[in-house]
């Protein structure tokens, strides 16, 4: 990977709210909640009705179209990614946002705060 490109990827997943106001988002979204699987909910469910969908993203160096979001069974909220006809579901965690990121992507930064992701 280009040092340039790599130092992009970092700099996407950089917050650009304060911690106070990130956990002032995941509070929001997890207010009714018990346990970690009730407030992922809570956050996607937040991701779900902010996140302004389609947006353009770059995957591992290629042009995507992030149409949907989905939570797995295994409790994984991941992004639809489509290129042409083929699609892949990528971890919103590993999800490199676009310059300027799309509206409601403080949800994501929040998702990634309360997960702990760099």
């Amino acid at each position: 990977m280009a040092r340039t490109e790599s130092k992009q990827r970092r700099g996407a997943r950089r917050s650009r709210r304060s911690k106070a106001q990130l956990d002032q988002l995941v509070a929001r979204a997890t207010a009714d909640a018990f346990g970690e699987s009730e407030q992922r909910t809570g956050l996607f469910t937040m991701l779900e009705g902010h996140l302004e969908l389609p947006f353009a993203a770059r995957v591992l160096g290629v042009h995507v179209l992030v149409e949907a979001i989905d939570l797995t069974q295994a409790g994984e909220i991941v992004a639809i990614c489509r290129r042409g006809r083929s699609w892949q579901r990528v971890p919103i965690l590993e999800l490199p946002l676009p310059t300027p990121p799309p509206g409601g992507a403080e949800w994501i930064e929040a998702y990634r705060h309360w997960a702990g992701a760099p």
